[in-house]
């Protein structure tokens, strides 16, 4: 059996419809990143998605804000090098032989049930990219982030009619989030 499957995964759901959700998303990530060894680590930032479709640009949209922020970890995928199902196998095969033992934050837009839509989720198991769109793609992330962009079902083109607004207000969420665990990971993790 896949040891990804016999995992055990606990999802935390966070709503942003409050003032505070980017800062529970945050806290919530510095408690993951400080129950691991996480200053022997490479940080890397694994944004997947792509710009071709409204639902799946999620993470190309973080990558590109955290860049445009210029933070100090590696980032892998924004909205002019998208982290893709046509080229995520060669990503993670960069990964593992670029970086000296990775932590991975593993960022993409997922699908769920209607009331769960807006909400976005934590897991210290690994995401499964295209899992709702029937892709067979390799699992990836030593912390996962989705943010649930539309209803889960058997309609392909759910993806491509995802509101925009409603990913925009989830990638903001998320980046704010990250940038508030990365401003207080010292508290967290001293040096």
């Amino acid at each position: 059996m896949n040891p990804l499957t016999q995992r055990n995964c606990e999802i935390e759901y966070f709503d942003i419809d409050t003032d505070a959700s980017h800062i529970e998303l945050g806290e919530c990530i510095l408690k993951h990143i400080s129950t691991q060894d996480f200053y022997t680590k490479t940080p890397i930032i694994l944004c997947i998605g792509t710009d071709r479709a409204t639902g799946d640009c999620l993470g190309p949209l973080v990558g590109e804000q955290l860049q445009q922020l210029g933070i100090k970890y590696k980032i892998f995928g924004n909205l002019s090098s998208p982290v893709h199902a046509l080229n995520i196998r060669d990503v993670i095969n960069h990964i593992q032989k670029a970086y000296d033992n990775p932590y991975v934050i593993a960022i993409d837009a997922s699908l769920g049930s209607s009331t769960h839509v807006g909400n976005i989720t934590v897991s210290d198991c690994p995401i499964f990219p295209g899992k709702g769109v029937n892709k067979k793609l390799p699992a990836i992330g030593d912390l996962s982030i989705t943010g649930i962009v539309n209803i889960s079902g058997q309609n392909p083109s759910v993806l491509q009619s995802t509101r925009l607004y409603t990913v925009m207000q989830l990638a903001n969420c998320i980046t704010d989030a990250l940038i508030y665990s990365i401003n207080h990971l010292e508290d967290f993790c001293p040096l």
